[in-house]
């Protein structure tokens, strides 16, 4: 018998002996109103606890116990997809807040640190959220580099989704959305063979807008879920070709109440809440799942419904042993409310123990420097006059899917230039990983500058330096700054940086207090308020404009992607 099992076996012998009264509990929470996610009713119990797992709902002798006058308990929540990084946060500085939401488990895909550090960044991600007491799983990033239209700093191959599904088969759970839906289709050798690594395994998918027989040879492929239906028909077919949906709601993507008009009680066991990406601001204002839940029980979704959309339904996707429910044998993931509508969080527990008791303390840091950035330099950010219009990203407010505009230039000295009056402003994409000097240039409407300028390094999803602007000197001032502080946001106007946000890990995350990002961030939205912005999420914003696999025109630093073509197009368009 291997040592493991033997642990095992000490452990089940203890938990036994417990639940049959030999032996008190650790915990007792008397008098709850459970919400039972596995019987789908609300009933009374007593929910007891021995080394992190729930013993049962009767009176039992415990060292603590603690009575919840009738409150509600549900399960610990489960968010099914999100990038930590978005956050803006370390994994441990995340983990802390999301947990004081009720958060008990998240699946997160790092493909954004993996797009500028490869198999280090994982190792990073790994490390920093191997012993929090909120679980932290993985998904092995698929498309390092989402596409060839694009710089990374990394290349994942199959031998390394293969090497660390192997490697970390309790921590990685399966393959993260897989991109690169034209590969599948077009039967590219690289992207089988990394299906072919996760065979087996949880596959995710992300496909927007995809239909009909593409949808088809998708699925055949291996890819069981999808996060990007944002529409009725879109999310319907894709409930009825198989794949479990989930429904997502995040800073800048906001798709719950559109697609929660397709979730039924015959359905709903395949549907999950999501929400892929939340920056600091939203998870300390709103909260993370607990804020879903609240929107969606407000537009009229059963409570118990809900809940289980945050829970069983997630952990069941993705093979959770005994994780997403209350019950024998389950661990011991809760949260007791005040009230189960408004969603009113009393108090709660991860393993047993109370979240305010918890460590989330981290020893993993991160001191490499990731910016290497060249060509920034006026010159490059000067856009020739030609014949025709140009191509115009058109933001969607809500949205990360952009339109594709023609539009007349604004012309200044034989350039085409930004014009306030329209809303036009100049993006650019510098490559920032290894010193390259590409320089994607393009022009987008819907920022809602009057002046100034925004720049970021976080730029979904190879993370070059991105910056958008009424200005080219304060275009180049804000970009230097962000090099100079090894990656963040900056906004800049008349030649002066008015606010920016260190994000020295991989130029994506901090692992400062979240009162101090936070600030931080706060003072970046409130510079970019005096410069006329009115979008919610303003670098949510713009971080997406440089994502080339959601439609349907996106900058990178290799110039502009026509989506839905999948193909790099001119600025102008005659």
């Amino acid at each position: 018998m291997s040592h493991t099992n033997t642990l095992t076996d000490t452990l089940t012998n203890t938990l036994i002996g417990t639940a049959v009264g030999e032996t008190p509990a650790d915990l007792l929470i008397r008098n709850v109103r459970l919400v039972n996610v596995l019987s789908g009713e609300i009933h009374p119990a007593h929910i007891a606890v021995k080394d992190g797992c729930v013993i049962g709902f009767e009176e039992y002798e415990a060292r603590t116990v603690v009575d919840a006058r009738h409150r509600y308990c549900v399960p610990g929540l489960i968010d099914g997809h999100i990038h930590i990084e978005s956050t803006l946060l370390s994994p441990a500085r995340f983990a802390r807040i999301a947990a004081q939401h009720g958060t008990a488990a998240v699946i997160c895909d790092p493909h954004e640190i993996a797009n500028v550090m490869g198999t280090a960044g994982l190792e990073y991600m790994l490390a920093a959220s191997e012993h929090l007491p909120l679980s932290v799983f993985m998904m092995m990033p698929s498309c390092v580099p989402a596409t060839h239209m694009e710089s990374s700093g990394a290349v994942l191959t199959h031998e390394h989704v293969h090497d660390f599904l192997t490697r970390y088969p309790q921590r990685i759970l399966g393959l993260a959305e897989v991109m690169n839906y034209p590969g599948v289709l077009f039967r590219n050798p690289e992207v089988l063979a990394k299906l072919n690594a996760a065979q087996g395994r949880v596959i995710d998918g992300h496909a927007p807008l995809l239909h009909g027989k593409d949808l088809n040879a998708y699925i055949i492929a291996g890819p069981a879920s999808d996060h990007e239906s944002s529409t009725v028909e879109e999310a319907r077919e894709k409930l009825r070709k198989g794949m479990h949906l989930m429904v997502r709601e995040g800073s800048q993507e906001h798709n719950l109440l559109d697609l929660l008009q397709t979730v039924n009680e015959f359905n709903s066991h395949r549907a999950s809440f999501v929400c892929d990406d939340r920056l600091v601001n939203d998870l300390v204002n709103h909260g993370h799942m607990d804020d879903i839940l609240r929107k969606a029980m407000a537009t009229g979704l059963a409570p118990m419904r809900a809940v289980q959309m945050a829970t069983i339904n997630t952990a069941r996707y993705f093979g959770l042993h005994r994780r997403g429910a209350l019950a024998p044998g389950y661990r011991a993931d809760m949260v007791l409310l005040d009230d189960l509508q408004s969603f009113t969080i009393a108090d709660c527990y991860l393993a047993g123990r109370r979240v305010e008791e918890c460590d989330f303390s981290s020893s993993v840091h991160f001191s490499e420097n990731t910016m290497r950035v060249a060509n920034l330099d006026k010159d490059a950010l000067r856009v020739p006059a030609q014949a025709g219009k140009l191509r115009v990203i058109g933001i969607m407010p809500g949205q990360i899917i952009t339109e594709h505009q023609l539009l007349e230039p604004a012309l200044r000295e034989g350039e085409a230039v930004a014009d306030a009056g329209r809303d036009l402003a100049k993006l650019a994409v510098f490559e920032r990983h290894n010193a390259r000097g590409n320089v994607g240039l393009g022009f987008v409407t819907g920022l809602g500058l009057r002046a100034g300028a925004l720049a970021g390094t976080v730029a979904h999803d190879s993370h070059n330096l991105i910056v958008g602007g009424m200005d080219d000197e304060d275009m180049l001032t804000a970009a230097r700054e962000v090099v100079r502080i090894g990656g963040g946001l900056a906004v800049a106007h008349a030649g002066k940086v008015l606010a920016s946000l260190p994000l020295p890990i991989a130029g994506l995350m901090s692992d400062a207090p979240v009162e101090e990002v936070l600030a931080g961030l706060q003072s970046i939205n409130a510079a970019l308020a005096t410069l006329g912005y009115k979008l919610g999420s303003p670098f949510a914003a713009l971080s997406f404009l440089a994502l080339p696999v959601i439609p349907s025109l996106k900058l990178t630093d290799m110039g502009l992607v026509d989506v839905q073509r999948f193909a790099m197009v001119g600025l102008w368009a005659e």
